[in-house]
């Protein structure tokens, strides 16, 4: 038999699978609570928001507001990483539905003595929960309600606020329901707001033809800081396979002095707790990451759950991969493509139980290192549920390491792996060009529930892709392409080098690098400067001082007359950082028009004087018109304005 609680709950928002997973948040960051809350009849309800954080003992709670048709809503601010935990509660308010009642009949004429004895019940009732002024005024009242002589002050102080305030103040939770409980894990800001460069430390070295080390990779720590990056990515260190070796543009044979993929790990030299002799030493490597962090620089390392055939492994653990009936092991595939270099996991195997503890272990490892960000090479090739049990591990010890999921493939497994705790994901951007593209692209991750689970990062380009609208592009494109993911995603990335100097002679009809780093030893002259590098160190520069631009969801976008170009409006939470950006999808011409300012949503009249700053050029403008006349050249296809009102 049902108990008699009248007030349902329902639609509980935020929630992720109704609650089966976790939402995210950043220290700081608020989350919005939105229920359908009702009962029977007319009476007045009371509704709150519990929360607490996974270390605290007692629950605190928030009120909520009716908004409208039986929604209610109400926020809480997430002060310190871990779990949060948050439900909501909801009851019907006998003493003010008792005092909206009374009202009503003395609106009406109709005499409340009966009705004031009601009221000193629920005055009573709350008597030993108030202090102060307040139980003074309370005592005050109970007799007043009682006496018979006193009937017009009476009724005027029964519909005082300050009755009402004390009231809702102090309510009486009769017959209360409750919600599910739902979680909210909460991160700190890198997880929100990165900027990610990637280069290969093999191909660090200032002499053509030498293989480069970790000390080559420190020099390099003042040029990827003055850029403006705050991660800096190693794809894997560890010693490389010489068996099944593929050669330059992974041609299957390698030919003598050959270095092979770095994705190929494990040799005689070792395994995934490993590095590969010609970087340097284990001592090497945390001197490394010291150096970097003394300059506010993390570093990356490639998480890649994968071996080559002379991997220890194979010996140690032949169980941990699949064998074929004729004693050959099976190699990836994804056909037609063939890796013959790489041997995949069997997560299958019997012994499950010792793999994902070593895996756990690989990783315990390198945190030890002083390693806390992590991009995994591939991981939707592996299970779920593995992941979820690895991260969780990994978090519970070590909240601060962030898991980036390197995983191009269907949008609902890149969802699924962002849901088992995945702190960012690669994305789509690489592929969306025209402006329908990238609006709906960015409307779905900022507008759906994609925004309470999935950090999206955004690189142009990565060593495996080499998008085709980049493949012999001008300076332009490659501005413009920066220009998007910067202002559109909080967390970003490129693959360094190959980017910034505009290399992008391709295999043909393939996505794919021409004499790709992924197999060979390529050489830069670091010192070179350009106006693409000076343009990337200026917008990640605006990006650390601008709030508007650490976070991705805030965005509006704004009309323009123009498919060739693309405007939004950035805000962080308390709007004390307004941003507008447009961006010419155009790298050959001039493209102009008219655009929609969010007057409204900036918080002034049309008429208001405007003065929009262009953070790159410096130039400032003064709008005071809902629409304003815009043109941009290829030479610098993008205005970054800070708008100051």
């Amino acid at each position: 038999m049902q108990d008699q609680r009248r007030v349902v709950i329902d639609y509980v928002s935020p929630s992720v699978n109704c609650g089966e997973f976790y939402i995210k948040r950043i220290v700081n960051e608020i989350v919005k609570v939105d229920a359908h809350i009702m009962a029977d009849g007319h009476d007045v309800l009371g509704a709150s928001i519990l929360f607490k954080h996974e270390k605290d003992r007692a629950w605190r709670e928030t009120r909520m507001t009716l908004i409208s048709n039986d929604e209610w809503q109400a926020s809480f601010t997430v002060e310190k990483q871990g779990f949060y935990t948050y439900k909501v509660q909801s009851w019907v308010d006998y003493a003010l539905n008792w005092r909206y009642g009374l009202i009503r009949k003395i609106n009406d004429g109709q005499h409340v003595a009966s009705e004031l004895l009601e009221g000193a019940e629920y005055i009573n009732a709350i008597l030993n929960k108030v202090s102060g002024d307040d139980k003074v005024y309370l005592e005050h009242l109970h007799k007043l309600f009682k006496s018979t002589n006193d009937y017009g002050e009476a009724i005027t102080e029964a519909c005082t606020e300050r009755l009402y305030n004390i009231f809702y103040a102090n309510p009486i939770k009769l017959l209360d329901n409750t919600s599910k409980e739902f979680q909210v894990y909460v991160d700190r800001k890198r997880a929100r707001f990165s900027t990610w460069y990637e280069f290969f430390p093999r191909s660090a070295s200032e002499t053509p033809g030498v293989h480069g080390t970790f000390k080559d990779c420190e020099r390099l720590l003042p040029r990827v800081k003055s850029m403006g990056f705050d991660v800096l990515y190693l794809p894997p260190i560890h010693p490389i396979g010489e068996v099944n070796r593929k050669g330059k543009n992974n041609t299957v044979e390698a030919k003598e002095g050959d270095v092979g993929s770095t994705w190929g790990v494990g040799s005689q030299y070792g395994g995934h707790k490993d590095i590969h002799p010609q970087l340097g030493t284990l001592d090497d490597f945390k001197a490394l990451v010291q150096r970097a962090k003394e300059q506010d620089i993390e570093i990356a390392m490639d998480y890649a759950l994968q071996a080559a055939p002379d991997h220890p492994w194979v010996k140690s653990h032949p169980e941990w991969f699949k064998w074929r009936p004729d004693g050959t092991v099976q190699y990836a595939e994804n056909p037609p493509k063939k890796y013959q270099d790489i041997l995949p996991i069997y997560w299958e195997s019997e012994d499950y139980k010792n793999l994902w503890n070593e895996c756990l272990d690989i990783l315990m490892h390198w945190i030890d290192c002083g390693i806390n960000v992590f991009r995994v090479d591939n991981p939707h090739t592996k299970p779920f549920y593995f992941w979820n049990w690895i991260i969780t591990q990994v978090k519970a010890k070590h909240p601060d390491v962030i898991f980036l999921a390197e995983a191009f493939t269907a949008p609902k497994v890149m969802q699924q792996l962002a849901k088992q705790g995945y702190t960012q994901s690669y994305t789509y951007f690489t592929w969306r060009e025209n402006k329908h593209e990238l609006i709906e692209y960015v409307e779905e991750l900022t507008k759906s529930e994609l925004k309470e689970y999935m950090q999206p990062n955004f690189w142009p380009n990565t060593p495996d892709i080499n998008p085709y609208h980049l493949q012999g592009a001008n300076e332009s494109k490659h501005i413009q392409r920066y220009a998007l993911a910067a202002t559109l995603s909080s967390s970003i990335g490129i693959y360094g080098p190959v980017f910034e100097y505009m290399l992008s002679n391709s295999l043909l009809g393939k996505e794919e690098y021409l004499n790709s780093e992924k197999f060979q030893i390529t050489h830069y002259d670091w010192n070179i400067k350009n106006k693409l590098i000076t343009i990337i160190s200026k917008i990640n520069y605006i990006r650390h001082n601008n709030a508007a631009l650490q976070q991705t969801n805030n965005i509006k976008f704004c009309h323009i007359n123009n498919d060739n170009l693309i405007a939004f409006y950035k805000w962080n939470d308390d709007r004390t950082s307004q941003m507008f950006i447009i961006i010419s999808l155009d790298a050959q011409n001039s493209q102009q028009g008219t655009v929609q300012v969010p007057l409204h949503d900036i918080g002034v009249h049309h008429g208001h004087n405007l003065e929009m700053h262009d953070l790159i050029t410096d130039s400032r403008y003064n709008w005071n018109s809902e629409w304003c006349y815009v043109e941009l050249h290829p030479t610098m296809p993008f205005h970054i304005f800070n708008i100051n009102k």
